[in-house]
């Protein structure tokens, strides 16, 4: 399957029409997702019409960055994030699955065929909540899918189905949730198209090459965790491969980073689990102070993405694959997940990278460097 940039390039230079495009992309649906069960809708006469609305651009002159890219949107509702993407000539072809009603939200998403699978094995959950649309992008049904991360909602299922998941810093765009926890994300086969999203989400263009590789500190559980063998050494590996690349420069071993366990915050902000707010707020407070602390002398934190393997549908008991990501959200850093290669069942894993607030193109450098 094309990039979402290389379909792009192509509409706009007449060698692809964007009907093309999405009905490609409409008979891949068609024909692998009855299996998958990555979309809980697909709206064919829309996205046609839509397309037809493209081509008239390109007829008239104009040339959108993203010209008749089909993408998936996260929810029935998901359109409504995705105005400066559209606007940007892509064509929401359907709304990708979520957690249904009463399903665990740390299990499965429910499509409109079932629910939803690991395209990489289907016994495995893709992860969630944006399950649909890592597995739409894994599969190559989409080449870029939107999502939400509210605890871990993009970055989990990337790790989980060997796709790049990025996670904006909290409240740079705007987002429903009244907590305050969630941000919004996109989900991509490569880190160019994750590029590509930024840039049509901001309004920003051109190289991001740093000077000199910057500066990264590697903690295996941010201090409380207590991840899996595999997710870490996985994770690590890949971490000394982007050292090796040059992409960063490892910070020599010091004292490990010790956050709090963010589970009782966040669940207490959430308004659930009988939490307390005051415990909310003292969590929050050592949390970002301690933070604070390590990007005044590292550019970036790297720690595996999720502390355990893609589990089965049944769901992972009290386990909670969260456990790396959500401190992000409460402290709204930005955050990115990178395919750092496949487990012993089969299913991928991945490494996080963090950075300071705003510091999405860091995250993008950094990862764009170690895939080219």
């Amino acid at each position: 399957m094309t990039t979402a940039r290389e379909t792009a390039a192509a509409v706009r230079a007449g060698a692809l029409t964007a009907v093309a495009a999405v009905t490609a992309a409409l008979e891949r649906i068609e024909r692998v997702d009855p299996v998958l069960c990555a979309f809980a809708e697909v709206w064919e006469e829309d996205a046609l019409r839509a397309a037809r609305a493209v081509d008239r651009r390109i007829a008239r002159g104009e040339r959108p960055p993203l010209a008749g890219v089909p993408i998936g949107v996260k929810g029935r509702h998901g359109p409504r994030a995705a105005g400066p993407l559209i606007a940007a000539g892509c064509v929401p072809v359907g709304a990708t699955a979520v957690p249904g009603p009463g399903t665990p939200w740390q299990t499965w998403g429910l499509g409109r065929h079932g629910r939803t699978v690991n395209p990489w094995r289907y016994d495995r959950t893709p992860g969630g909540s944006s399950a649909g649309s890592a597995a739409a992008v894994a599969a190559g049904l989409v080449p870029l899918a939107t999502g939400t991360d509210g605890a871990g909602s993009v970055r989990i299922p990337a790790a989980w189905c060997g796709v790049v998941g990025l996670k904006a810093t909290n409240g740079r765009f705007p987002s429903a949730d009244r907590t305050g926890l969630a941000a919004p994300g996109v989900l991509t086969r490569c880190v160019a198209d994750a590029e590509a999203y930024w840039d049509v989400m901001t309004g920003r263009t051109g190289g991001r090459g740093t000077a000199a590789p910057p500066t990264a500190f590697w903690s295996p559980d941010l201090g409380f965790a207590g991840p899996d063998p595999e997710p870490v050494a996985l994770a690590h590996a890949a971490v000394l491969r982007l050292a090796d690349a040059g992409a960063v420069r490892l910070l020599p071993s010091g004292p490990p980073l010790r956050l709090e366990d963010p589970a009782p915050a966040w669940l207490a902000l959430r308004g659930g689990e009988g939490g307390d707010p005051r415990t909310a707020d003292r969590v929050r407070a050592v949390n970002d102070r301690r933070l604070a602390a390590l990007f005044r002398r590292a550019d970036l934190l790297l720690t595996p993405t999720t502390p355990c393997p893609a589990h089965g549908h049944g769901g992972p008991g009290d386990r909670y694959s969260t456990a790396l990501t959500w401190a992000f959200n409460l402290s709204g850093h930005p955050a990115l997940s990178l395919p750092a290669g496949l487990g012993r069942d089969g299913c991928p894993l991945g490494l996080q990278l963090v950075a300071a607030p705003g510091r999405e193109e860091l995250l993008l450098a950094v990862a764009g460097s170690a895939t080219r």
